[in-house]
């Protein structure tokens, strides 16, 4: 029987020994440069992202409004019960490194209730149980260490809500503010509408317009109308969205401040774009899911060989509670136990463990090929959207100026109204131009703070909870 099992345990070990072996692990090709530069980057005062990148803005209201959203906000409050999750199944997964030990204890009263039997008295127990599986292929082992991957993988997920969350908030802040910004340009436009509807009807009622005139002026009034109203309405809904990642009410939410003139996009220093693998927590959270993939196959490779299991335990039974421990036996005993036919379930196992694992291979180059479109992007955004605010200036100087001069000639009769009205729409759209490539400048910067990791270093993060 001796011989039996042993040949049983060679064979099985022999074939576990055939099984897949992990592919090492392939990064994609990292460039040297990234393709689009920030020009201001160049510039002296060009930082480096820190974890408190949001302050560059120079906004005490979006610091209050961060500082609330990572101590409020829901998606935040999720993640970190994630991690306790992932911790308190690492204690389960860890716990077959140690021997399991139970103790049992236990006390009864006999007594007759009719015929001759003597079975009136009282007994007692006590006992102890002690189980321990020798980890001769490393399958506990590689439970825990797939386990703590699991941990840190938690861990850097919730960095990674965190830092969504925290850009998420800039960028609606951004968007709330430019649109009341937009809004009292809206205003200040539709109130000179009014006042040159006002002369036009003046100069009706003197002879010296005509209805079409009138008509054209008045259709200008209700343009700059429907255009307030709709502006009005994205200010509410991005409101709205600013107050969902608050975990707040739209009715508890109060912004003050009204443009984002005092604001001034900062000169961002990129880096290396081999600085971004250490710098993202997503791309961590990748690579510790691909370590317990490992583990993992570690597990399901080792259910193919056989296993020993030791039990030892103390028993102790007696009538008299005083007595208990006078008498006590043990036992001591090792089990053998080694799959034979399973009809390839756990052939099977092995290769679900090693195609999960091509799966997160493929999720782990896809993370970093991301993290590196996210920075480029964020990159050309920045800097397009700067030379579009570059040349805008001289197109809002000149219209205000084209203003100026159509309304004077109007007035002294040298010009007709529809050179006029071309001139407010010019210098209206040109105003709102402006507005919103300064919100949008300011949420690329934003855009490009989250896409460099905001700050974030796995070697600061690795010990985190």
């Amino acid at each position: 029987m001796k011989k039996t099992l042993i040949a049983i345990a060679v064979v099985l070990a022999l074939s576990a020994c055939a099984t897949h072996t992990p592919s090492q692990t392939q990064a994609p090709e990292v460039p040297a440069q990234w393709l689009h530069k920030d020009a201001a980057a160049d510039k002296a005062s060009a930082t480096r992202v820190t974890q408190d990148w949001w302050r560059s803005f120079g906004s005490a209201e979006l610091d209050a409004l961060i500082s609330s959203a990572q101590t409020q906000s829901l998606d935040v409050a999720a993640a970190v019960a994630r991690v306790n999750q992932a911790q308190a199944s690492a204690t389960i997964a860890g716990a077959g490194i140690l021997p399991e030990l139970s103790g049992t204890l236990g006390a009864g009263r006999n007594g007759r209730l009719g015929g001759d039997a003597v079975t009136t008295g009282s007994s007692y127990s006590a006992g102890l149980s002690a189980s321990y599986e020798l980890d001769f292929w490393g399958r506990n082992r590689a439970l825990r260490d797939g386990s703590q991957s699991l941990v840190r993988a938690a861990i850097f997920d919730r960095d990674t809500v965190r830092l969504t969350v925290t850009a998420g908030v800039a960028s609606a802040w951004v968007q709330a503010v430019g649109l009341r910004e937009r809004s009292a340009i809206a205003e200040l436009s539709l109130a000179s509408a009014q006042r040159l509807l006002n002369v036009a009807e003046s100069r009706a009622r003197a002879g010296a317009g005509n209805q079409l005139e009138l008509a054209q002026q008045r259709g200008l009034v209700a343009a700059q109308q429907r255009v307030l109203a709709a502006i009005r309405q994205q200010a509410e809904d991005s409101q709205t969205t600013l107050a969902v990642l608050l975990g707040r009410s739209v009715t508890a939410l109060t912004l003050t401040s009204a443009d984002l003139q005092n604001l001034q996009a900062p000169a961002i220093n990129a880096g290396l774009p081999s600085e971004i693998l250490t710098q993202r927590p997503d791309i961590a959270r990748a690579e510790a899911r691909l370590v317990s993939a490992d583990a993992n196959i570690t597990v399901a490779r080792v259910a193919m060989l056989p296993s020993v299991v030791l039990t030892a335990n103390a028993n102790t039974i007696s009538n008299r509670s005083s007595s208990l421990f006078d008498n006590p036996m043990y036992s001591l005993a090792a089990g053998l136990t080694a799959p034979i036919f399973n009809a390839g379930r756990l052939a099977a196992g092995r290769d679900l463990a090693v195609a999960q694992r091509e799966e997160l291979l493929a999720n782990y180059r896809q993370a970093i090929i991301a993290a590196f479109g996210d920075v480029e992007v964020a990159l050309n955004a920045v800097t397009g959207i700067e030379a579009q605010r570059i040349a805008q200036q001289e197109e809002l100087k000149q219209a205000q100026r084209a203003l100026t001069l159509a309304e004077s000639r109007y007035r002294a009769g040298a010009e007709t109204l529809l050179t006029l009205l071309d001139a407010q729409r010019t210098l209206y759209a040109a105003q709102d131009t402006s507005a919103q490539l300064n919100t949008l400048r300011l949420q690329a910067s934003v855009s490009l703070y989250k896409a460099l990791g905001g700050g974030w270093k796995v070697t600061a993060q690795c010990s985190s909870e």
